[in-house]
Order: C-alpha cells, then structure tokens, then sequence
C-alpha cells in the first residue's frame, strides 16, 4: 500500500512547528518549538536564524519519529522575512530581518522619490540593507553568500545546503521578481546592488524537489508556499473566487482568481495585492490579497499591556458579559492601517468612551474592530477581483473566539466557516506536498476534501449592518495620519 502520509514544517511569526498530515486531510502530531522574534529598538524585528534551524530539525525529527515513512516534506513559512548566509558554511551572516520590521521606510522614502515603489514589509530593501551592514562594496555577496525567505532557509537546513531554492509564492513578495513570481527581475538588482548568483532557484510548489538529507529515510521535498498562500490551499480555496481569511498576529485574507496574469506587483485602487496562489506543472494560480496589519497584535495589548484579561482565551468571555459595545469604537491600527487605505501614520483609536465605558464593553469593542477590518478586506478583496464571496472561509488564532467569529458574520453579512484546524498553514503545505505525491490528484481534488467544522451565519438585517459599518467607518477615519511624516509611505 501507498504511503499517505506527508511531514510538514511549518515556520510562523513567533515558532516553529512540525506536523504530520494524513491522506485524510487531518494533522495529526504536532511537535513545536518557541523562536520569538526580538525587537531591540522601536520598528525593528528580528530572528535568531540558528535558532530557526535548529527548531526545524528538532520538531521535524520528533514528528518523524512516531510516524515512520512519509511520502513528502511540505514547507510553509511566514513570508518576506530576510536572512543572508554563507554558501560554505551555512552560518547566517547575522540576525534574519522579520516582514515586519520596518528600519528600511527611510530607504523605500528615497527610492520612491527615485521612481522606484518597494513596500518596507518586501525583502527587496531587507536584503540591501543586510549588505549595506556586512558587504558594503558587495565583494563577498556574488561568490560567498546565499539570500533566502524563511522557505528557502527550511530548505536548505533540511536537505544539508544541497538545495538552494524558494517558490513562486515567496519570489513574488519580495519585490524583486516580475509580476509572475518566475523570473528575478534585473533591473531592481541593480538599482538595490544584488548580485543575481546569491538568489535562489525558483521551483514549483507543489513538486519534487529534492531529498530531506538531513530527515531520517531522507524524504523528498514536494511542497513550498508562503504562509497566507498555504492557507489558501489548507481552507480548500482552490476554485476561482472562493476566499480565506487567517487571523493570526496580523490578518490576512486572500481569495483565489485563477490563471489570469497580473500586470504590476504592487497595490491596486483598491488596496489589494496580486498574489501567485501557487503554481504546480509549471501551471501558475493568481490571486488577490488585502492585508491588516494588527489583529492578535491588538489581543496581546489587551492582555500584556492593558492587563485587561489574563489569557487570550479570556477576551470572549469578558466580551460576553456587555450586549454591546455601549457605542465604543475600537480601531486596530497599532501598527499602521493596510487594505484599503495603506496608511502607516495610522494609529489605534478607542472612541466613544463614556463614564459608562467598562472592562466588557472595550474588550468587546476590540474584538469589533478586528471584525470591522475584516470586512474592509472582504469589500476590498471582491472590488477588486470582480469575484463574490458567498461564504467566507476562517482560520488562525483568532478564529477559536466566538464572540469575534459572530461579530465577523455580522461585519461581512454572510456566512463565516470556520476551519477544522486553526492553522490551516500546516494542511495547505500538506496539500501541496501530496498533490506531488499522488494523494490528491489535482486541485479539484483539494477543494472537494474542505470540511468546516462550523458555519456561524449573520445575525444582523442589512439596515442595521450597513449603519454599523457606517459608525465604524468613521471611527477608522479619525486615525488617519496621526503621524503624518510615516502616512506619506505609498508604494
């Protein structure tokens, strides 16, 4: 009998997870570790890359251990982030700059002014700046260092450095590929001084790429996606126009258009960016993604911060003892505001705060206003894609509270299903793993095996909705350009 099932490594934001998937769809063991990123000044994010790796190897390992043989090795990882190494060695050159660490907007400023739009989340300005510190003169990048996502650093940990390679999911936002995610594209090289020898080699993701040497029974590495795209392929969005959204420390939703190309990488009116969904037989999936940048950010404020509650889980318990919000408007721009308006000088707003204003009613009204820019991605997402969305597809952290999955339902007015696994993450780069291992024949394949675990569905008429949304809207609003000189970032 056919092996069934698949190893997946799963780096995020703050750890490293490795998990076993069945020919079920189902993750079963899950090993993980720790690997928070630290922040040694204001705007700077940054991760220990021999940490990563040797999490990697350690849960990867441990998952293997209690499963015997497996079919393939996926990968999925929190995109952008940064890391050079030495070809030789494989020591990193220093700390692995996170997507969202932001010591390059003076550079993106410049460059904007020089005609050239790169957002301060890419790796494009990132990987300058690496080199900008420990190769000025770029005598050492052509020959001695290699660049990397946090996929390729997987890679090339796994298989001992035999391979150096990165998929069309994670070329694609590092902005410095064309519009397809393929091809490197030369000008931005040189206009950044990147050598093209230290990039890697851009594979499918869903295909053989070569062996886990270093993996008990040495296992093929079949699957490679980005984070949000491997969430798209977990939720089973594999059909034109269907949509996911993950909330995790940021949100994200992206939704599935099909084959049809886009013509420019950077943002549309609307807010959204194009997106390679994944590519498979050298078959390229596009989408389309909007982006908010605080959602479990605003949970941990709550919690680490304000002191509010004890424990994430608390905040739907806490929420459920006010009706509503009292008229209390929360907007989770902690970190700047994304789709649709992109303003990084945005910042959070509580609004409406009465002497009457309690615990419950703030609680209630972050959770609200994580909901409400959930729609603003929605709205956004179907603008621009011409595309309904009829019920929208849930995962992450954030997706385990019900008072916001209902506030969701009622912000986006129509069904949200939830997920059978939180991080759908892990499934998607399963999926992608076994598609190239034959346990799922195709894409059709994929969306016909999505099993929500739940459906909540709107309780709110359309009049009442759409007057929330007004009030809510002109909440977001009032945080606009709080700091004006950070607002000016377009891209």
């Amino acid at each position: 009998m056919a092996v069934r099932t698949l190893l997946v490594v799963d780096v995020g934001t703050s750890g490293v997870r490795s998990a076993i998937v069945d020919g079920d769809g189902v993750v079963g063991r899950v090993e993980r570790v720790a690997v928070p990123p630290s922040t040694p000044a204001p705007g700077l994010v940054e991760f220990d890359a021999a940490r990563i790796a040797d999490a990697v190897r350690e849960t990867a390992v441990a998952a293997l251990s209690g499963a015997g043989e497996v079919a393939g090795v996926g990968i999925a990882n929190q995109r952008a982030s940064t890391l050079v190494w030495e070809r030789r060695t494989g020591t990193p050159v220093g700390p692995a700059l996170g997507w969202q660490d932001l010591r390059t907007v003076g550079t993106c400023l410049a460059l904007q002014a020089d005609g050239f739009r790169f957002p301060p989340n890419a790796s494009a300005t990132k990987l300058a700046a690496i080199l900008d510190e420990v190769d000025p003169g770029r005598e050492r990048a052509a020959e001695e260092l290699c660049f990397g996502t946090i996929d390729s650093w997987c890679a090339w940990v796994l298989s001992d450095g035999a391979l150096h390679v990165t998929d069309p999911t994670n070329a694609a936002v590092t902005a410095l590929t064309d519009p397809t995610g393929s091809r490197w594209d030369d000008r931005v090289l040189e206009v950044l001084r990147i050598p093209p020898s230290m990039l890697p080699t851009i594979v499918d993701s869903s295909g053989e790429v070569g062996e886990a040497r270093a993996l008990p029974g040495h296992p093929t590495i079949s699957g490679i996606a980005g984070d949000q795209q491997a969430a798209l392929v977990g939720q089973g969005c594999t059909r034109p126009g269907l949509a996911k959204a993950t909330f995790g420390t940021g949100g994200m939703l992206d939704q599935c258009i099909g084959a049809r190309t886009p013509g420019r990488l950077d943002r549309s009116e609307a807010g959204t960016f194009p997106i390679v969904a994944w590519r498979r037989a050298g078959r390229t999936v596009y989408g389309v993604e909007a982006m908010m940048l605080s959602a479990g950010t605003c949970i941990e404020w709550l919690r680490d911060d304000l002191g509010l509650v004890g424990t994430a889980e608390e905040t739907a318990e806490v929420a459920a003892r006010c009706a509503d919000t009292g008229d209390v408007w929360f907007v989770p721009a902690l970190l700047g505001m994304g789709t649709p308006v992109w303003d990084f000088g945005a910042r959070g707003a509580l609004l409406g705060i009465t002497r009457g204003t309690g615990r419950p009613e703030i609680v209630r009204a972050v959770l609200e206003g994580v909901a409400h820019r959930g729609a603003d991605l929605l709205e956004a997402a179907e603008a621009e894609s011409g595309l309904a969305v009829n019920a929208l597809r849930v995962d992450g952290g954030m997706s385990a509270n019900d008072v916001f999955v209902r506030a969701l339902a009622d912000a986006v007015g129509r069904p949200v299903e939830l997920s059978a696994t939180l991080e759908a993450t892990t499934l998607g780069a399963g999926y992608l793993a076994g598609m190239a291992a034959g346990i799922w024949r195709d894409e059709d394949d994929v969306a016909d095996s999505h099993r929500p675990v739940r459906t909540v569905e709107p309780q709110l008429d359309d009049a009442t909705r759409e007057a929330r949304r007004d009030r809510w809207l002109e909440a977001r609003s009032r945080a606009l350009q709080t700091i004006p000189e950070l607002s000016a970032i377009t891209f």
